[in-house]
């Protein structure tokens, strides 16, 4: 797979997140996929997003940033959006935050099989000690 043809699999991987397209999700994450080293699979990252969603119904995912190296991926994702409740045991509740995560994926067969993801919670905090 090539570096252009990647980056489109991974663009099509966030339009199915975006559109909460959960049959389509097998398509792009491995069956033996890893969450920041959890073993979850496709039903428990499927779980996991399902989650995300219902939290932050808002939820919306921006690609910033992407470089594609064969086999990986790496992505700079934005978001602004409002969680309901509590987010990364901060107490956001119903506040309109703005964040960036940074993402690394492995793929394998053409799929997603290990993610590797960091949030900056620091922006968060800052935007709730400003409110």
């Amino acid at each position: 797979m090539t570096k252009s043809e990647l980056a489109n699999v991974y663009r099509d991987y966030i339009a199915c997140l975006n559109r909460q397209d959960w049959p389509l999700l097998a398509r792009f994450v491995h069956e033996d996929v890893k969450h920041n080293g959890e073993q979850l699979g496709v039903s428990g990252y499927r779980r996991m997003l399902e989650r995300d969603f219902s939290e932050i119904p808002d939820l919306s995912f921006n690609v910033e940033l992407l470089v594609s190296d064969p086999p990986y991926i790496a992505s700079r994702l934005r978001f602004n959006c409002t969680p309901k409740e509590r987010f990364l045991g901060l107490g956001v509740y119903g506040r309109r935050v703005s964040f960036a995560e940074n993402v690394f994926y492995e793929l394998r067969d053409e799929k997603i099989v290990q993610v590797w993801s960091v949030i900056d919670k620091a922006a968060i905090e800052t935007q709730l000690q400003a409110n």
